[in-house]
């Protein structure tokens, strides 16, 4: 397996990042501009599709250099890891959404939040938290990953010895757990927001494309118009534009999207990930891979900070989550004028930003010591 890093992959966890922080702020204007508005799918796809992809990188590499129970206790480590965090977080997200609802009287955080069921039941609410089945909104991507990641170590063997029957596995729970309607219980009689049982499918393929990626296998050579798959997929993608553009003026949806193609394209379900959903992302990723190779453009400034905030993409995440309530307490303070509007999701994305570099320089420092301490040796410098 070639193991080089694709630094891409850090780029396009840092964009997600961004459009997760800013789909989350309500009434944010820069929310216009993300993966959302212009498509079936939405930041959330790209997560769960490069936390496979690096996963699978990662644990693949432990598993095939110190065996699949190495692999299986770091991965199982980094669940309880995850999952400490989760915990972690909801509390300080409950304490900000309790304080912010305090000098917030243009809206109800609290129901927003969907915090009401804790106010309620606090002690079955505690509960459910512990057994991940109670999750305020904004919280949900966190228990999906740890879910999906605890399973990994079921299908890790047969993922890397053969990739082709591990995936038709998972798309065929995928496809089993939407004829029927399979999902895992939450709080109060409800369901999981974001379903393992389907997306489990998006974070398999995403190991896959990165067990494939770093095989040496043949590259399609010709060009790109003369590439069927590239262009059943660029012509998906484009199709999706103008009809995810008009969902914001439903009348004029509805006279110009056919019929037909409403009854077969709708509900697009993001709980048990629709089709739809799906077949979008995978079409846009594959087009994104055809058209922006590997190459210095990663190396760019913006390209370079928007990478580092993907390369501690936890931490970021975790902040974004505690971001978005403040952002949104401080527009409503202001009255949800313009200039706070953007002042917020920009400084939101600076306060990322600030702590994936600190989190960088601090692993940085952490790996001196390490680079000299044989320097020290060989001197004989006591």
């Amino acid at each position: 397996m070639n193991h080089s890093r694709d630094h891409r992959i850090d780029f396009y966890r840092g964009l997600a990042l961004i459009f997760i922080l800013w789909d989350h702020i309500p009434q944010n204007p820069l929310g216009l501009l993300t993966l959302r508005n212009f498509g079936f799918s939405d930041a959330a796809e790209i997560f769960v599709f490069l936390a496979g992809y690096a996963a699978v990188l990662a644990y693949g590499k432990i598993a095939l250099r110190s065996g699949y129970l190495i692999a299986t206790a770091r991965i199982l480590r980094r669940a309880w890891v995850l999952y400490v965090v989760h915990i972690f977080l909801m509390v300080l997200l409950m304490g900000i959404i309790f304080v912010a609802n305090n000098h917030v009287e243009t809206r109800d955080m609290i129901q927003e939040m969907n915090l009401n069921y804790f106010l309620i039941n606090p002690q079955q609410a505690l509960v459910d938290e512990l057994l991940l089945r109670f999750k305020p909104n904004l919280m949900d991507p966190l228990p999906l990953y740890i879910v999906l990641l605890a399973g990994l170590p079921l299908l890790l063997p047969l993922l890397i010895r053969h990739t082709a029957h591990a995936v038709a596995l998972s798309v065929g729970l995928y496809l089993l757990t939407n004829w029927y309607g399979w999902n895992i219980p939450a709080h109060d009689g409800g369901l999981w927001y974001f379903n393992p049982l389907a997306w489990q499918a998006l974070f398999v393929l995403g190991g896959a494309a990165a067990l494939q990626a770093s095989r040496n296998t043949v590259v399609d050579s010709r060009p790109l118009t003369r590439q069927p798959l590239f262009i059943a997929c660029a012509s998906l993608v484009l199709i999706s534009v103008p009809i995810a553009l008009l969902w914001k003026w439903p009348t004029l949806h509805d006279l110009v999207v056919p019929h037909w193609i409403s009854e077969r394209l709708y509900p697009i379900s993001k709980t048990n990930l629709a089709p739809a959903r799906l077949l979008h992302f995978l079409a846009l990723a594959y087009c994104t891979a055809k058209l922006i190779p590997r190459g210095p453009w990663v190396q760019h400034w913006l390209a370079r900070n928007i990478g580092m905030m993907g390369r501690y993409s936890l931490e970021v995440f975790c902040l974004s989550v505690l971001l978005a309530p403040l952002a949104d307490m401080a527009n409503a303070l202001a009255d949800d004028a313009l200039a706070m509007q953007l002042c917020t999701a920009l400084l939101g994305v600076a306060l990322m930003l600030a702590m994936a570099a600190w989190l960088d320089l601090n692993k940085r420092l952490d790996q001196q010591p390490a680079q000299v301490a044989p320097a020290v040796a060989k001197s004989g410098v006591a």
